[in-house]
């Protein structure tokens, strides 16, 4: 299917109006638990039926892919929008304004769209490929930083779950890494307001040991289009099938991707 994709930014906008407004006047009401301290509110899945009826009657022959309710049959292959209704729930819950509604449109394995909404902080972020990216309306730019030693750094949060001991032998030694090397770390909650703030250039790096679509897939490509470089664990291009999550300012990206290295080599030797 060839689809304009700057001439879609508008209904993606529309889409995460609606979203914004009804996560900013509801409560988070029933939780629903999904796993080891995983959970979705009943704004989670209003904001998800919203936008998901929305698409569908505007762009009918695009698929679509929710975090809560997983993929229309036409999201298999091919262009599908891809939605993280609250990105940072865990903070929702507790009251904390770090989250955002998170719309991306991915074609094939590649976002080639993304909006961002920030309810309770009023920033809204958006690119199409080839645009650029802006805040609020203002275009923005990634960071230029090129010492790690002046870098201010967001990790993606640790991990929970059955399997979490393993997977937090790699975060945890990639946290001793940065704390010998970098200015600062910080923990948002949120993978969209870590991408849209690299993007922005509030935050020199992100380093996130997952890849969900629908926590990535609007956030890369804004932080792409703002000048920042994305890679996957090896440096390799980042992909929605990435394992990992490295957005950074150009100039410090190679010493992230070796202090990476490092990190693993850490975490091997500690099993």
């Amino acid at each position: 299917m060839t689809v304009d994709t700057h001439a879609l930014l508008p209904i993606a906008e529309q889409a995460v109006t609606i979203a914004s407004e009804i996560v900013k006047t509801r409560l988070p009401g029933t939780v629903t638990a999904k796993g080891d301290r995983d959970m979705a509110t009943e704004v989670d899945y209003a904001v998800e039926h919203a936008v998901r009826n929305f698409l569908s009657r505007e762009t009918p022959e695009i698929g679509f892919v929710g975090e809560e309710e997983g993929a229309t049959a036409a999201a298999e292959s091919g262009l599908k929008w891809v939605l993280d209704p609250i990105d940072g729930t865990a903070n929702f819950l507790h009251g904390l304004p770090l989250c955002g509604v998170s719309l991306g449109l991915v074609d094939k394995d590649m976002p080639t769209l993304g909006v961002i909404d920030l309810p309770f902080l009023g920033s809204r972020y958006s690119a199409a490929e080839g645009h650029g990216a802006h805040a609020n309306g203002q275009e923005i730019h990634a960071s230029e930083t090129g010492d790690l030693h002046t870098a201010v750094v967001a990790m993606g949060d640790y991990a929970v779950g059955s399997d979490a001991q393993t997977k937090n032998r790699l975060r945890l030694a990639l946290t001793h890494e940065l704390v010998l090397r970098v200015q600062r770390i910080r923990m948002f909650g949120a993978a969209s307001i870590d991408l849209a703030w690299v993007a922005e250039g509030k935050v020199d790096a992100l380093i996130m040991m997952s890849n969900k679509p629908w926590d990535t897939a609007a956030g890369v490509l804004i932080a792409r289009e703002a000048g920042a470089s994305v890679v996957d664990l090896d440096g390799s291009p980042h992909t929605m099938n990435s394992a990992a999550t490295i957005a950074a300012s150009p100039k410090i990206l190679a010493d992230l991707v070796e202090l990476l290295a490092e990190a693993r080599k850490a975490a091997e030797r500690s099993e």
